[in-house]
């Protein structure tokens, strides 16, 4: 009998008292899903998901009368959040699903544990565990897969998909994340044939899952795979292969430089370097306007002929110009970049406005003007001292003096 390891998180005092009021004398609470997943393979635990034959209007009822918070994030659902002391906890009642059209589903409440886990997605996402005895309880195989390296859907793969077309990208993610050699056939196969149903999708949910995918450390296969099956189509038929080419080489970079994967460079690597192309991509999958200005910052200047690295930190920032240097295609260039970036900090340029009207400059555009003249100078010869950028200003303020008795 496979058991749930006695690690930490289980002892929580405010797990405990979440899961005391759950307590009654039929089948008990059950941890479910990710917690009893990543807790089997020794990975850190974050996300606790209860399941419970209890009503969410009981489940609410006996939290507050413990005194313990109850919050209502999915009561349609049967989802109730708890929060007692720095424990948290979704609570689930067991459900089944009545109706599902591939992005809402109808549930009903259930009392059958395997009812409940024949609606979820797949094998090593449906373990049930008891939270006193660690006693685990595995309706479809999903110990073993789990053990292989396997993600596989619940029982008919098409039918899973129909209830929810977002687990064809859930797949991929997962089997990034846990499998162990190809995928499994069948689960692969029918995201393939159901690749155009994701198109009923909101950006919103595409572009997170699709995030998470690109975050994880090595989504490489996966992406090719996606590719090949005509997954991109669906939600991104911008990509191709010499995105995907772009894709890997960036993750040996990472690598090499030791640099935490970043989902949004990852997604600028899978892009054509062209800047319409990125803003319309931005605009579909509704990014933040932090991540479009990034990405359009990245397609503008990834082109080989752009700045060297100090003189294009200056003006856009140094992390953007270190991801820059990443997605550049030449091996030396890029090794270069980031060399230069090193432990270094942009300067601050010393000369300001006020002093060109000092040095005789009338007020208003010529100011503004000359001092970009100056500043361009002061960046191309590498950042001098101030006393250098004090003659570059006396120069060129002279010049434009000159120039302006003569008009």
């Amino acid at each position: 009998m496979a058991q749930l390891p006695d690690t930490g998180w289980r002892r929580s005092a405010g797990l405990g008292a979440i899961v005391d009021c759950l307590r009654d004398d039929q089948d008990g609470p059950r941890f479910v899903g990710g917690a009893v997943r990543d807790a089997l393979l020794g990975l850190p635990v974050s996300d606790i998901d209860i399941a419970t034959p209890v009503t969410p209007t009981e489940v609410i009822a006996r939290l507050e009368t413990a005194g313990l918070r109850a919050i209502p994030t999915g009561i349609d659902h049967g989802t109730v959040t708890a929060l007692a002391g720095d424990a948290k906890a979704e609570i689930t009642t067991l459900r089944r699903d009545v109706s599902t059209d591939g992005r809402h589903a109808i549930v009903a409440f259930s009392t059958d544990w395997k009812e409940d886990a024949a609606r979820r997605d797949f094998t090593i996402n449906a373990l049930y565990a008891n939270p006193a005895s660690g006693e685990v309880f595995d309706y479809f195989g999903g110990l073993a897969d789990l053990e292989a390296g396997l993600v596989r859907f619940i029982g008919d793969p098409a039918a899973r998909i129909a209830e929810d077309h977002l687990r064809i990208l859930r797949f991929f993610r997962f089997h990034t994340r846990f499998g162990k050699g190809a995928p499994d056939k069948a689960s692969l196969d029918a995201c393939i044939a159901a690749a155009h149903s994701l198109t009923a999708l909101s950006s919103e949910r595409l572009a997170d899952e699709l995030f998470k995918l690109l975050a994880l450390p090595n989504p490489a296969q996966s992406v090719s795979q996606m590719l090949d099956g005509g997954i991109f189509s669906a939600i991104l038929p911008e990509v191709d292969k010499a995105g995907v080419s772009a894709l890997h080489r960036l993750l040996e970079r990472e690598q090499m430089a030791e640099f935490a994967p970043s989902a949004l460079l990852r997604l600028a690597a899978l892009l054509p370097c062209d800047p319409e192309i990125t803003n319309r991509v931005s605009k579909r999958l509704k990014l933040s306007n932090t991540n479009r200005a990034e990405l359009a910052a990245l397609a503008q200047h990834r082109h080989p002929a752009a700045r060297k690295a100090r003189p294009l930190a200056y003006r856009i920032g140094t992390e953007t110009t270190r991801d820059l240097f990443l997605l550049r295609a030449d091996d030396s260039e890029w090794k270069a970049g980031l060399s230069a970036l090193r432990d270094w900090t942009p300067p601050v340029f010393p000369i300001k406005g006020g002093a060109l009207i000092e040095r005789g400059l009338a007020q208003g555009k010529a100011v503004s003007e000359t001092l970009r003249v100056i500043e361009d100078q002061w960046v191309a010869e590498g950042f001098p001292d101030a006393a250098r950028a004090n003659a570059i200003a006396d120069q060129l303020v002279a010049s434009a003096l000159q120039s302006a008795r003569k008009a």
